[in-house]
Protein backbone atom coordinates (compact mmCIF):
# COMPACT_ATOMS: atom_id res chain seq x y z
CA UNK A 1 0.00 0.00 0.00
CA UNK A 2 1.26 3.44 -0.91
CA UNK A 3 2.25 5.87 1.84
CA UNK A 4 0.78 9.34 1.10
CA UNK A 5 3.41 11.12 3.20
CA UNK A 6 6.21 9.27 1.40
CA UNK A 7 4.64 10.11 -1.95
CA UNK A 8 4.44 13.81 -1.07
CA UNK A 9 8.08 13.75 0.04
CA UNK A 10 9.21 12.07 -3.19
CA UNK A 11 7.22 14.57 -5.25
CA UNK A 12 8.78 17.48 -3.34
CA UNK A 13 12.28 16.04 -3.78
CA UNK A 14 11.68 15.39 -7.50
CA UNK A 15 10.51 18.95 -8.04
CA UNK A 16 13.59 20.18 -6.14
CA UNK A 17 15.74 18.37 -8.72
CA UNK A 18 16.92 15.43 -6.61
CA UNK A 19 18.00 12.67 -8.95
CA UNK A 20 16.47 9.32 -8.15
CA UNK A 21 13.48 10.69 -6.22
CA UNK A 22 11.13 10.12 -9.15
CA UNK A 23 12.42 6.54 -9.41
CA UNK A 24 11.01 6.04 -5.92
CA UNK A 25 7.57 7.12 -7.10
CA UNK A 26 7.81 4.77 -10.06
CA UNK A 27 8.84 1.84 -7.85
CA UNK A 28 6.00 2.56 -5.40
CA UNK A 29 3.28 2.71 -8.07
CA UNK A 30 4.46 0.86 -11.17
CA UNK A 31 2.89 -2.49 -10.33
CA UNK A 32 -0.53 -1.05 -9.45
CA UNK A 33 -0.51 1.15 -12.55
CA UNK A 34 0.47 -1.77 -14.78
CA UNK A 35 -2.36 -3.88 -13.31
CA UNK A 36 -4.85 -1.08 -13.99
CA UNK A 37 -3.59 -0.66 -17.54
CA UNK A 38 -3.74 -4.41 -18.16
CA UNK A 39 -7.33 -4.64 -16.96
CA UNK A 40 -8.36 -1.74 -19.15
CA UNK A 41 -6.53 -2.61 -22.40
CA UNK A 42 -6.30 -6.42 -21.94
CA UNK A 43 -2.91 -6.70 -23.62
CA UNK A 44 0.38 -7.04 -21.68
CA UNK A 45 2.64 -5.29 -24.22
CA UNK A 46 0.23 -2.38 -24.63
CA UNK A 47 -0.12 -2.13 -20.84
CA UNK A 48 3.68 -2.00 -20.49
CA UNK A 49 3.95 0.71 -23.14
CA UNK A 50 1.16 2.74 -21.57
CA UNK A 51 2.73 2.38 -18.12
CA UNK A 52 6.00 3.81 -19.46
CA UNK A 53 4.13 6.57 -21.29
CA UNK A 54 2.25 7.40 -18.11
CA UNK A 55 5.36 7.90 -16.00
CA UNK A 56 6.93 10.10 -18.70
CA UNK A 57 3.73 12.16 -18.77
CA UNK A 58 3.53 12.32 -14.96
CA UNK A 59 7.17 13.45 -14.71
CA UNK A 60 6.47 16.31 -17.13
CA UNK A 61 3.18 17.22 -15.40
CA UNK A 62 4.41 16.93 -11.82
CA UNK A 63 4.48 20.73 -11.30
CA UNK A 64 0.68 20.69 -11.86
CA UNK A 65 0.08 18.18 -9.05
CA UNK A 66 -1.66 19.72 -6.03
CA UNK A 67 -0.09 18.19 -2.88
CA UNK A 68 -3.23 18.89 -0.84
CA UNK A 69 -4.68 15.76 -2.46
CA UNK A 70 -3.33 12.20 -2.44
CA UNK A 71 -0.74 11.62 -5.14
CA UNK A 72 -2.30 8.20 -5.81
CA UNK A 73 -5.65 9.74 -6.73
CA UNK A 74 -4.04 12.11 -9.20
CA UNK A 75 -1.81 9.38 -10.64
CA UNK A 76 -4.68 6.94 -11.19
CA UNK A 77 -6.87 9.60 -12.76
CA UNK A 78 -4.11 10.41 -15.26
CA UNK A 79 -3.62 6.66 -15.88
CA UNK A 80 -7.28 5.92 -16.52
CA UNK A 81 -7.59 8.92 -18.86
CA UNK A 82 -4.50 7.75 -20.78
CA UNK A 83 -6.01 4.27 -21.16
CA UNK A 84 -9.36 5.62 -22.28
CA UNK A 85 -7.67 7.84 -24.87
CA UNK A 86 -5.74 4.81 -26.14
CA UNK A 87 -8.90 2.68 -26.36
CA UNK A 88 -10.77 5.44 -28.22
CA UNK A 89 -7.94 5.88 -30.73
CA UNK A 90 -7.74 2.13 -31.29
CA UNK A 91 -11.47 1.88 -31.94
CA UNK A 92 -11.52 4.67 -34.49
CA UNK A 93 -11.78 3.15 -37.95
CA UNK A 94 -12.56 5.21 -40.99
CA UNK A 95 -14.42 3.87 -43.98
CA UNK A 96 -15.25 5.65 -47.20
CA UNK A 97 -19.00 6.10 -47.42
CA UNK A 98 -18.74 5.67 -51.19
CA UNK A 99 -16.86 2.37 -50.99
CA UNK A 100 -18.99 -0.73 -51.49
CA UNK A 101 -19.28 -3.45 -48.86
CA UNK A 102 -17.15 -6.43 -49.86
CA UNK A 103 -18.18 -9.94 -48.86
CA UNK A 104 -15.96 -12.98 -48.41
CA UNK A 105 -17.01 -14.51 -51.73
CA UNK A 106 -15.86 -11.43 -53.67
CA UNK A 107 -19.35 -10.01 -54.09
CA UNK A 108 -19.98 -6.31 -53.52
CA UNK A 109 -23.03 -4.31 -52.53
CA UNK A 110 -23.65 -0.59 -52.12
CA UNK A 111 -23.02 0.67 -48.60
CA UNK A 112 -26.24 1.56 -46.80
CA UNK A 113 -26.05 4.34 -44.26
CA UNK A 114 -28.50 3.97 -41.37
CA UNK A 115 -30.69 6.95 -40.58
CA UNK A 116 -29.50 8.03 -37.16
CA UNK A 117 -31.79 11.01 -36.98
CA UNK A 118 -31.00 13.06 -33.96
CA UNK A 119 -33.46 14.17 -31.36
CA UNK A 120 -32.33 17.68 -30.36
CA UNK A 121 -34.57 17.81 -27.28
CA UNK A 122 -33.33 14.46 -25.97
CA UNK A 123 -29.73 15.38 -26.80
CA UNK A 124 -30.08 18.70 -24.94
CA UNK A 125 -31.63 16.98 -21.92
CA UNK A 126 -28.85 14.38 -21.85
CA UNK A 127 -26.18 17.10 -22.12
CA UNK A 128 -27.88 19.05 -19.33
CA UNK A 129 -27.93 16.01 -17.04
CA UNK A 130 -24.29 15.29 -17.83
CA UNK A 131 -23.39 18.87 -16.89
CA UNK A 132 -25.34 18.61 -13.61
CA UNK A 133 -23.71 15.29 -12.77
CA UNK A 134 -20.22 16.65 -13.49
CA UNK A 135 -20.89 19.68 -11.26
CA UNK A 136 -22.18 17.46 -8.44
CA UNK A 137 -19.21 15.09 -8.82
CA UNK A 138 -16.83 18.05 -8.55
CA UNK A 139 -18.22 18.79 -5.07
CA UNK A 140 -17.35 15.35 -3.72
CA UNK A 141 -14.23 14.74 -1.64
CA UNK A 142 -11.35 13.53 -3.83
CA UNK A 143 -11.36 9.96 -2.47
CA UNK A 144 -15.09 9.50 -3.12
CA UNK A 145 -14.92 11.11 -6.56
CA UNK A 146 -12.06 8.83 -7.62
CA UNK A 147 -13.78 5.58 -6.60
CA UNK A 148 -17.03 6.64 -8.30
CA UNK A 149 -15.13 7.47 -11.49
CA UNK A 150 -13.33 4.13 -11.42
CA UNK A 151 -16.56 2.24 -10.71
CA UNK A 152 -19.06 3.99 -12.97
CA UNK A 153 -17.01 5.68 -15.68
CA UNK A 154 -14.19 3.13 -15.99
CA UNK A 155 -16.37 0.11 -15.12
CA UNK A 156 -13.88 -1.45 -12.68
CA UNK A 157 -15.11 -3.96 -10.10
CA UNK A 158 -14.79 -3.27 -6.37
CA UNK A 159 -11.90 -5.74 -6.20
CA UNK A 160 -10.12 -4.03 -9.10
CA UNK A 161 -10.57 -0.62 -7.49
CA UNK A 162 -9.15 -1.94 -4.22
CA UNK A 163 -6.20 -3.38 -6.11
CA UNK A 164 -5.35 -0.28 -8.11
CA UNK A 165 -5.75 2.08 -5.15
CA UNK A 166 -4.00 -0.24 -2.70
CA UNK A 167 -6.95 0.17 -0.33
CA UNK A 168 -8.91 -2.47 1.61
CA UNK A 169 -12.06 -3.70 -0.12
CA UNK A 170 -14.22 -2.48 2.79
CA UNK A 171 -12.80 1.02 2.44
CA UNK A 172 -13.59 1.04 -1.28
CA UNK A 173 -17.17 -0.12 -0.65
CA UNK A 174 -17.66 2.50 2.07
CA UNK A 175 -16.30 5.31 -0.13
CA UNK A 176 -18.54 4.28 -3.02
CA UNK A 177 -21.60 4.13 -0.76
CA UNK A 178 -20.86 7.51 0.85
CA UNK A 179 -20.01 9.05 -2.53
CA UNK A 180 -23.26 7.85 -4.11
CA UNK A 181 -25.28 9.16 -1.18
CA UNK A 182 -23.56 12.56 -1.24
CA UNK A 183 -24.01 12.74 -5.02
CA UNK A 184 -27.71 11.88 -4.75
CA UNK A 185 -28.27 14.56 -2.09
CA UNK A 186 -26.48 17.19 -4.16
CA UNK A 187 -28.48 16.36 -7.29
CA UNK A 188 -31.76 16.55 -5.36
CA UNK A 189 -30.82 19.74 -3.47
CA UNK A 190 -29.32 21.72 -6.35
CA UNK A 191 -31.32 20.48 -9.31
CA UNK A 192 -34.47 18.97 -7.86
CA UNK A 193 -33.84 15.62 -9.55
CA UNK A 194 -36.32 13.71 -7.43
CA UNK A 195 -35.72 10.40 -9.19
CA UNK A 196 -32.45 10.25 -7.23
CA UNK A 197 -34.28 10.65 -3.90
Amino acid sequence: MSDPAADRDLVRRTLAGESGAFDGLVRAHERGIFNLMLRMVRDRETARDLTQDLFVKVHRSLPKYDPRYPFTSWLYRVATNLCIDHIRRRRLQTVSLDAPVRFGDGEEAPREIPDDSCNPAADAEQADRARMLAAAMAELPEAQRLVLELRHQRDLSYDEIALVLGAPLGTVKARIHRGREALRKTLVRRYGLNEFA
